[in-house]
């Protein structure tokens, strides 16, 4: 592996990230098309945020479920799917060679954050390899996935911050980026007892869909109101246009919000 940024990411750079899985075309923009035209997406959709904020340059990002919530049990009840070292590995080649971060996501379903922290943390020691968690996902009431929308407490996102900042120290690594998913008041516990690491920038993600209105709204809600570290912002080229008169927010209108976010991911 080549690519090693030596430095933190944020805010002096915006990340921007496509989200998905390579086997999937429907968990996202990473996965519906063929490897070298979802590059050529990602390279010119970034030209559109350079435009709208030419002050702040972009750190390309590609965002692998690497643990997939499922509705099935499985062999040990964990309720997800771990993508196989082949799959992470190919993802990572291909951050590797595009000047990309990675960052492997995290579903957990039932199964323990630990563990699916430490079946990552071989990839994780990588400098230019992240961690995103997706309390959507997790599921504290024993609810299949899907059913309902799960939780994290802070003890929990602390839990990964811990981890991220051992293994940043351990390896002499730049600070670790940890990326929560969040759009609803319920999905994180208690923010304000999440504590702060100098190895590791928490970004939490404004991650519904829905039209601009409703996304604006959200954002103020549960990100500006309820503020943790960085912000992001979640853009969906597809479900963003599911209720009839809705559509895609523009670079400039996400750069409108306060706080302004720092990552951008679509899906």
């Amino acid at each position: 592996m080549s690519y090693a940024p030596s430095e933190a990411i944020l805010p002096k750079k915006r990340i921007f990230a496509y989200y998905g899985n390579p086997h999937s075309k429907k968990m996202g923009i990473l996965g519906k098309y063929p490897k070298e035209e979802m590059l050529q997406r990602l390279d010119k959709e970034i030209k559109n945020w350079e435009k709208a904020d030419p002050a702040t340059p972009i750190q390309p990002a590609l965002h692998l479920v690497a643990i997939s919530a499922q509705g099935a049990p499985g062999k040990d009840g964990g309720y997800r799917l771990r993508m196989s070292d082949k799959t992470i590995k190919k993802i990572i080649k291909w951050g590797d060679e595009h000047k990309a971060i990675v960052f492997l996501d995290i579903q957990r379903g039932h199964a323990n954050l630990k563990g699916e922290m430490e079946y990552l943390e071989k990839y994780l020691k990588l400098p230019f390899v992240h961690l995103g968690i997706d309390p959507e996902f997790s599921m504290v009431t024993g609810a299949k996935p899907g059913t309902k929308i799960g939780s994290y407490d802070a003890a929990d996102v602390n839990q990964a911050v811990q981890f991220l900042s051992r293994i940043a120290k351990e390896n002499n690594l730049p600070p670790k980026v940890l990326v929560v998913h969040r759009f609803t008041q319920g999905m994180i516990k208690n923010y304000k007892n999440i504590k702060l690491d100098p190895n590791v920038q928490i970004v939490m993600d404004m991650d519904g869909w829905g039209p601009p209105v409703l996304k604006k709204d959200s954002y103020k809600a549960y990100i500006e109101k309820e503020p943790v570290q960085y912000t992001g912002f979640k853009l969906f080229y597809d479900n963003d246009f599911r209720k009839p008169g809705s559509r895609i927010m523009t670079p400039e209108e996400v750069l409108a919000l306060t706080p302004k976010p720092m990552y951008i991911q679509y899906q």
